[in-house]
């Protein structure tokens, strides 16, 4: 049984004043439910609330004779309908979760799994709890294999191309039958060109043992595991080790495949890890909490125990943001200047605007006595509690379609940030309040396009000369400067006399 979906406002409809109630839903982004006596409700999201409403609720634009509506292809709910209820979003990513959230809990997760079109993401199992380990990439998962299930990955496409440039590093099995070895067995393609261990011919001279196979399988997993890092620490120090014993052809033929394995690893991207450990957290653009333009708050959400917590609001109050040095990027010299904690001022001074327009002061006692990297932990863990809860594969998958679909996006049309642990599971705090920063403030501000007619014509009006006219290779032309004004005014010692200077 789904939880409960509750939204943040309900009204009842009443066709006789609709432009009224209309006018207290904001136009805005949010989700909304329209519900009859009986039924199932009218649930989707809208990029403005006020007005998709209205299209829905407005009166018939046409009537015949007798003053009965005439009939039109355009939906309108406005007879069958008794309640209004939404709730304000600040971002799309916000939007499809909450609407993910309602229809699973007005349909069933069944229905919502088919209304917002959500598909298991593609990962790669290394199946290391069967004799014979392989690699496959498949979109089906299940408890017992989620350790053993590496992704998510954009599709299915991109996860074979990773597997197979991963395996053309090892020597694991690629078939895909229940293997039964005995010494006559054919063998595959991938054992002839010296691929493949060749388990299937258990007791012939040219295959491997059980132990060694095992062995190789350990390898393919902690290369999964660490992004490919255990197997270039091995390359690197097999490359160390011939140099100093002065073998240079062997040295260089590891650094080739140094650079190989390297290649593999960028097929791949940073969130590609177990899926059970997979954890993210997700910075949006926040609803305003009434009707102001602009919020000084972000929309926190938390990926973690399979499943999307948030949003919690986190504030950037206290916390100096300069939106010159957010302009140029993210570069070493801007960066630790993104953010820095204001001190705060007396209690006369609180709520007082500071000289940066982006600094403000709260007068909440949360704010009073919290730093800004302490109200990102609080708010970290506060999502970490809601998301304790266990959930079945299903709902898992749901939630990692959801965050697969908007992760990998192209960069310009991925709205918000997200970041990921430390190698020691510990959150960035830092970079995440820079973040913050960023979302709030907006993109960077873009620099004016040059005015090129107006260099052209400046360019025309500089006078130029040519060096070592006819010399190929040294001629060039080069601008005048201005003669400088030899009309000085000398200048005179105090203890000289102007007589003296005359005579």
């Amino acid at each position: 049984m789904s939880a409960a979906f509750v939204f943040d406002h309900r009204i009842e409809f009443l066709p006789g004043n609709s432009d009224e109630l209309l006018r207290t839903i904001p136009s805005a982004p949010g989700v909304f439910a329209l519900r009859g006596e009986s039924g199932e409700p009218y649930l989707t999201r809208a990029a403005d609330l006020r007005r998709r409403l209205r299209r829905l609720l407005a009166p018939p634009e046409a009537l015949n004779d007798s003053g009965q509506p005439v009939p039109s292809k355009r939906l309108n709910l406005r007879s069958r309908i008794r309640f209004i209820e939404w709730t304000r979003t600040g971002s799309d990513f916000e939007s499809t979760l909450l609407l993910y959230r309602a229809a699973r809990s007005a349909f069933g997760p069944d229905e919502a799994r088919r209304r917002l079109r959500l598909h298991p993401p593609y990962v790669l199992r290394v199946t290391m709890s069967h004799q014979h380990p392989r690699v496959y990439s498949t979109n089906r998962l299940s408890r017992k294999s989620l350790h053993e299930s590496f992704g998510p990955f954009p599709s299915r496409a991109a996860a074979e191309r990773y597997a197979d440039a991963v395996l053309d590093l090892f020597h694991l099995r690629r078939c895909y039958e229940d293997l039964e070895p005995y010494p006559e067995h054919p063998g595959c393609v991938y054992g002839e060109m010296n691929k493949c261990m060749q388990p299937c011919k258990q007791g012939n001279p040219v295959a491997c043992t059980p132990e060694q196979y095992a062995q190789e399988a350990q390898r393919v997993f902690a290369f999964f595991m660490t992004h490919g890092q255990s197997l270039l620490d091995e390359v690197a120090a097999q490359r160390e080790a011939a140099s100093e014993a002065m073998d240079f052809e062997a040295a260089a033929a590891l650094h080739r495949q140094w650079e190989k394995v390297r290649a593999a690893t960028l097929l791949a991207d940073e969130l590609v890890r177990p899926v059970d450990e997979l954890r993210a957290i997700i910075l949006q653009e926040a609803a305003p909490a009434s009707d102001e333009a602009h919020t000084e708050d972000t929309a926190l959400f938390v990926f973690e125990h399979g499943q999307i917590a948030g949003p919690e609001r986190l504030s950037t109050l206290g916390v100096r943001a300069v939106r010159e040095q957010t302009a140029v990027g993210s570069s070493l010299f801007a960066q630790p200047l993104m953010l820095a904690p204001v001190p705060l001022s007396d209690a006369a001074d609180m709520g007082a605007p500071g000289p940066d327009s982006r600094t403000r002061v709260s007068t909440e006692p949360l704010a009073t006595t919290l730093t800004p990297e302490d109200r990102a932990r609080a708010a970290i863990e506060a999502l970490n509690a809601c998301a304790t809860t266990p959930i079945d594969i299903a709902a898992f998958c749901d939630h990692l379609s959801l965050f697969r679909r908007w992760y990998y996006r192209p960069e310009k049309q991925r709205e918000g940030e997200v970041f990921l642990p430390n190698s020691d599971a510990a959150w960035p705090i830092r970079r995440i309040l820079n973040g913050a920063a960023r979302v709030v403030l907006g993109p960077p501000i873009p620099v004016p396009p040059a005015d090129r007619e107006a260099a052209r014509e400046a360019a025309k009006a500089v006078k130029t000369k040519m060096l070592h006219a006819g010399r190929e290779g040294v001629e060039r032309e080069v601008p005048v400067l201005p003669k400088r004004s030899r009309n000085r005014k000398a200048v005179i010692p105090a203890n000289v006399a102007p007589a003296d200077v005359a005579e």
